[in-house]
């Protein structure tokens, strides 16, 4: 993807089939569906792609055990059939992980070992292993750092696990791939509309300050936590469609849950399930459920919810996590539909719902992660109909997502591209000095920079260590070390100024600074 080349193309159709409002897992997810049915198809994103909720998700691809509980269960069937759709048709990015559900009283061996059969038994042939009751042994062969008094077992049992943004940018690259147009820090700040039905938008280069009006037949709002913002574009007096959630995670060193396996825990203080999960040889802990009255582009962790992790984590880990343990601590807004009458947002429903509004505004809304592809194809079946479209066939459903490879694992620290290792490993052979670790504690090197701004459009500092690259969530206070070389290498493909490069750092430090815990407890 090259952004002065999308900008062109943009301007060289006179008229969209259909132009997309957001780049997060499901605008990106219509994009590709639109786009490979064959209608052309343009996507607006007002920051970076994933920039919201799709980058700050637990890095599951899961069916949704506490649904199970809450019985919902055509969300669970449904999530669970697209779980083994990402697996098929993104390897490189999901894979199997076992978890553990410990048990300290006799009940919950049977409650939970016949709820996680039910689990089995609804994934049928997309089941990712079976599960089963262990005793206390073998709990503590997989999980050797967990709180052992008072266990007595646990249950295994089988999900997926993805790397979330690295996934969004993989369906952009998809997306471009089957025609789609896609610009990232382009909002749409207009609706235009033609005998009272929207006809197309006034978007603005975030970068230039240029404007362009761009007519197309359908409409659709996919902003996520942000799609009552653009309603009220649409029509001010709009009700509100989303009860804003924020949940956050806390990030360990993997010393405290060595090995492949994760923690469940199936019930805690707020009615949440907390995970514990083995990630990019880190540990990510979360999820808490806390309403907010606004919706922020970089939301910050409250003082409570990260006191909330680390009282739940203890209960679990033989080691108690301490504020002077967390590496980084990241906060995400659910988009989750209203209802008047639930009593919190643990309640609300993560269904997803379609709404067309008079004057033609389709916004899609809820739902999860896991089935993003469902909702893209729910959302663009409806789009036919209201576009008066040629009608085609879905064909996401065995559509191999960008850098497809059966075996990413043999590209090590490259795994997450797939295919696209291959390349950037090309790219060092031409010039070695771009092996270069950007920290010597981390990952990256330096040609993911350089591939990053050539073909995945990363803009910023903050792009690239936060979403192409995970290192801000994964390592803070390091991350902000990388942040000036990362500059350089940008600047220079970008063709930027020095005074560009202290920029772009100062604005990274300031937003990775809210990754440090540290900083919520002089605020708390």
């Amino acid at each position: 993807m090259n952004r002065d080349d999308m900008l062109t193309r943009m301007s060289d159709v006179p008229l969209w089939d259909i132009i997309v409002l957001g780049g997060g897992a499901t605008g990106v997810g219509i994009a590709v569906d639109a786009a490979s049915r064959g209608y052309k198809t343009l996507l607006l994103e007002k920051g970076d792609f994933a920039q919201g909720t799709s980058s700050r998700s637990t890095k599951l691809a899961h069916g949704g055990v506490r649904y199970l509980q809450q019985g919902n269960i055509s969300l669970v069937l449904e999530a669970l059939k697209e779980r083994g759709t990402l697996r098929r048709n993104a390897p490189h990015l999901v894979h199997n992980l076992r978890f553990i559900v410990p048990h300290y009283d006799w009940w919950e061996g049977p409650f939970y070992g016949v709820g996680l059969k039910i689990y089995d038994l609804m994934a049928g042939k997309e089941g990712f292993g079976k599960s089963r009751m262990i005793s206390k042994e073998e709990t503590l062969e997989h999980l050797p750092t967990i709180e052992t008094e008072g266990l007595i077992g646990g249950v295994i049992y089988f999900d997926g696990q993805f790397d979330d943004s690295r996934f969004v940018i993989s369906l952009a690259l998809t997306a471009e791939e089957q025609g789609a147009v896609l610009l990232n820090y382009m909002p749409a700040v207009k609706l235009h509309k033609k005998n009272g039905t929207i006809c197309g938008v006034t978007a603005r280069d975030l970068e230039t300050g240029d404007e362009y009006k761009v007519d197309a037949k359908v409409v659709i709002n996919a902003t996520g936590p942000f799609c009552d913002t653009i309603r009220q574009l649409d029509d001010q007096q709009s009700q509100p469609m989303v009860s804003p959630s924020q949940g956050i995670h806390l990030v360990l060193d993997q010393s405290f849950l060595p090995g492949n396996t994760a923690i469940m825990v199936p019930n805690t203080t707020d009615g949440r399930v907390l995970f514990a999960i083995p990630w990019h040889n880190r540990v990510v802990v979360g999820t808490t459920e806390t309403a907010v009255d606004s919706v922020e582009m970089e939301p910050i962790p409250q003082a409570q919810e990260i006191e909330f992790i680390l009282n739940n984590a203890a209960r679990y880990l033989k080691k108690d996590p301490t504020h002077d343990d967390i590496l980084s601590v990241f906060a995400g807004v659910r988009p989750l539909v209203s209802d008047p009458s639930a009593k919190n947002t643990a309640a609300l429903s993560r269904d997803h719902v379609v709404n067309i509004s008079r004057s033609g505004l389709l916004t899609i809304a809820g739902g999860k992660w896991t089935t993003y592809r469902k909702m893209a194809e729910d959302t663009v079946e409806q789009a036919i109909i209201l576009g008066e479209l040629s009608p085609q066939d879905c064909i996401t459903e065995t559509l191999q997502v960008h850098g497809y490879h059966k075996h990413p694992q043999n590209f090590g620290s490259l795994e997450g591209y797939g295919s696209d290792a291959i390349e950037i490993k090309k790219l060092i052979t031409k010039s070695p000095s771009l092996a270069c670790k950007l920290h010597p504690e981390m990952a990256p090197v330096e040609a993911e920079v350089v591939w990053a701004v050539r073909y995945e459009m990363a803009r910023t500092v903050l792009d690239f260590l936060s979403r192409r690259r995970r290192s801000l969530i994964l390592d803070a206070k390091r991350c902000i070390q990388m942040g000036p070389r990362v500059a350089e290498i940008m600047a220079e493909e970008l063709g930027k100024s020095l005074n560009w490069q202290n920029q772009q750092v100062a604005h990274f430090n300031k937003i990775a600074e809210n990754y440090v815990v540290m900083n919520h407890e002089k605020t708390s």
